[in-house]
């Protein structure tokens, strides 16, 4: 009976104890405790998102990780001026490394993003029509306007011009899907579906632009460019949503460490184009045509973000539409423009626009989506 009322006795004290641990860990939270008189439950460090946190905190390392994405702008400014002062820093990325830097990029918005994202992007046909819309009606409109005036206008030559018409032609380009999915993350999909389906019918579609603006049929690569967006959009996609549905964990493991590649890759696309291109926008009349290309590209930003609000302002998320198809029609595939001015135009002034345009488009995106992300956290 004693040795009961005894264990009886030692159960309470215990009982007490662990009890006063809780209440003094209560009333302050950053005492240190030994190994001896608290033990953690690792298993609580993992949140539901893959999150590593202490006491639902997120881990400082992990923090600063994950929030790298919002200095991007500050890394694409200074690889902007890297790349004019001392080009060789990116002239080695030529363009052999571009597209499996884009399947980077494409793979980490696969990893954030899951199969029902993208079924729900299908089912909105009528903001999918409206990115074909600016990308080939009213893109290639401003292409042609701003052609003609930088000979009419300006005195430029007339290759120029078809430049800058030719810029406008291709199809849009896979860093308005990560432009997007920075800004607003459940749109990432939308953009995707909208990019690819102009990308696959562009085959047709810009030799055909190409002959009503500048008058030259360009024939263009079917297997080629059907082979370019299986791997720069398909196959890295279908491997992050994969690897999302099967290995969660591995997803979990991983995503912290997307977000600084994701600006270091960026940094990289923005820059090479830049440092390689150098001398065409420091030639005599590459300021002239740097100011077009501005101009052009600020237009489509213009009328991609603020004709949708006509049309969708009784969408729920009509100011996330907004900045979708703005980065839609205001970014294009630059580098195939400069692909076929190099390949078939004899004059090298009709590849001084798209060289021009390759960067300048990463640069007004991004600073676009420095200026979007900025206000969406402030409001």
């Amino acid at each position: 009976m004693c040795k009961q009322a005894l264990d009886i006795r030692r159960c309470f004290l215990s009982k007490c104890n662990s009890q006063d641990t809780l209440d003094s860990f209560e009333q302050n939270p950053d005492q240190e405790f030994s190994q001896e008189s608290f033990q953690v439950d690792y298993s609580a460090l993992y949140s539901l998102d893959g999150r590593v946190s202490v006491q639902g905190k997120q881990a400082p390392i992990l923090k600063i990780l994950k929030e790298s994405n919002s200095f991007l702008p500050h890394v694409v400014l200074a690889s902007t001026l890297l790349a004019i002062f001392y080009p060789p820093s990116f002239t080695w990325f030529t363009n052999r490394y571009y597209a499996p830097a884009l399947g980077f990029l494409m793979f980490a918005v696969g990893v954030n993003s899951s199969e029902k994202d993208f079924l729900e992007a299908f089912k909105r046909p009528a903001a999918i029509f409206a990115g074909y819309v600016g990308q080939f009606i009213v893109k290639p409109l401003l292409g042609y306007l701003f052609g003609i005036m930088s000979a009419t206008v300006f005195g430029l030559p007339t290759p120029v011009g078809a430049g800058i018409m030719l810029v406008s032609c291709v199809s849009g380009a896979q860093l308005s899907n990560y432009a997007t999915f920075l800004t607003d993350p459940p749109m990432a999909p939308l953009s995707i579906v909208m990019t690819s389906l102009s990308t696959a019918t562009a085959v047709f579609v810009t030799p055909l632009l190409s002959l009503l603006l500048i008058g030259k049929r360009l024939p263009v690569d079917v297997k080629g460019m059907v082979s370019s967006i299986l791997q720069i959009v398909v196959a890295p996609i279908t491997a992050g949503l994969l690897l999302n549905r099967f290995f969660p964990w591995i997803c979990s493991a991983i995503r912290p460490f997307l977000p600084p590649l994701s600006v270091f890759v960026t940094a990289l696309c923005v820059g090479a184009p830049l440092a390689i291109n150098v001398d065409c926008i420091v030639s005599s009349f590459g300021l002239l045509i740097l100011s077009l290309i501005i101009a052009f590209h600020l237009s489509a930003f213009i009328i991609g973000y603020y004709l949708p609000g006509i049309f969708f302002h009784k969408a729920p998320d009509v100011k996330a539409l907004q900045r979708t198809l703005s980065f839609e029609t205001g970014m294009q595939s630059s580098l195939l423009a400069l692909a076929l001015a190099n390949k078939f135009f004899q004059d090298p002034l009709v590849a001084v626009p798209p060289a021009i345009s390759t960067v300048m488009m990463s640069l007004m995106g991004f600073t676009l989506v420095m200026l979007w992300a900025k206000k969406r956290v402030t409001s």
